[in-house]
């Protein structure tokens, strides 16, 4: 089932799986840019086992290089990819886009 609620680019959508992900690489991506300074620091473990836990989660056809930039930790890479994925790799957006 596709999420009418997350942004809708060209009549297409992420996946709710996908916004997941999306967020808590932007989570991972905060918390690590604070890292020197925060007190107390961020749990990067925790947001590093969620990242993983919901590539895990992506179907057998989500995106191949999505899927790549994850399997090799290439955290900024996979957030982008997410960011500017192409028409194909989304699915139709039933707000009527």
């Amino acid at each position: 089932m596709v999420n009418t609620a997350s942004p809708c680019y060209d009549g297409l959508v992420l996946t709710e799986i996908e916004q997941r992900l999306l967020q808590a690489l932007n989570d991972l991506e905060a918390a690590s840019a604070v890292l020197k300074t925060a007190q107390p620091k961020p749990d990067l473990v925790s947001l590093f086992a969620r990242v993983d836990a919901l590539a895990a989660q992506l179907p057998p056809d989500a995106d191949p290089e999505l899927r790549h930039f994850l399997q090799r930790k290439s955290y900024p890479k996979a957030r982008q990819r997410l960011l500017h994925l192409p028409c194909a790799a989304f699915k139709p957006c039933r707000a009527g886009g």
